[in-house]
């Protein structure tokens, strides 16, 4: 929070935190990962933001993800298609990439 309160979010949990300057800004990071700076402004109407941190890669999308590696590279493997098993890499390069090269848009701060 400006650069000089850290708050830890625990998991389902809401964090309240009183804002000591107008304009706030707000960044959330897990130590590698860092989200873009989100300003916050209070006006005499508007007092409160409600917001959640989620991650670019939901857990559905996680479980298909590996669910598609295991079919595809069990086919490639019976068959002995090494372009299944080649095509079964897909998934696992997605997340890789949302996990390293776009490190800003992994984790997010969305409207609650």
């Amino acid at each position: 929070m400006n650069g000089n309160f850290i708050y830890a979010l625990n998991k389902n949990k809401p964090v309240i935190i009183d804002i000591p300057s107008n304009p706030a800004r707000v960044v959330v990071t897990d130590g590698y990962h860092i989200t873009k700076p989100l300003e916050l402004l209070f006006t005499p109407t508007r007092h409160t933001y409600y917001f959640k941190v989620v991650c670019a890669i939901e857990n559905d999308q996680l479980i298909v993800g590996f669910i598609i590696i295991f079919l595809l590279f069990t086919m490639g493997l019976t068959s002995g298609i090494v372009v299944l098993k080649i095509i079964s890499l897909g998934p696992l390069i997605y997340f890789l990439f949302l996990y390293y090269i776009n490190r800003k848009e992994f984790i997010q701060i969305r409207p609650a």
